[in-house]
């Protein structure tokens, strides 16, 4: 309780001497930019990577093929 009453009373202080049109993100937002951008940036190559071990072959169109089950061509061959 004691650090935050200390903290309470040199705030107003530091409000004093901060000029709004000068502040800018300094070091530690640049790092964290940085950081983020590292890390986004190992995520696509990751994707990357995996995306081109994905095996996608198309199944040939045949025009003999069986009709998929619930439509109505199989439901009437079924009847009669």
């Amino acid at each position: 309780m004691y650090s935050t009453q200390a903290l309470t009373h040199l705030v107003p202080l530091a409000a004093d001497e901060l000029d709004k049109n000068k502040v800018t993100p300094g070091v530690l937002g640049f790092i964290v930019f940085a950081a983020l951008a590292v890390g986004v940036w190992l995520l696509m190559k990751s994707m990357n990577r995996h995306m081109g071990r994905v095996n996608f072959e198309e199944a040939p169109e045949d025009t003999e093929a069986p009709a998929p089950a619930g439509t109505g061509a199989s439901a009437g061959a079924r009847a009669e």
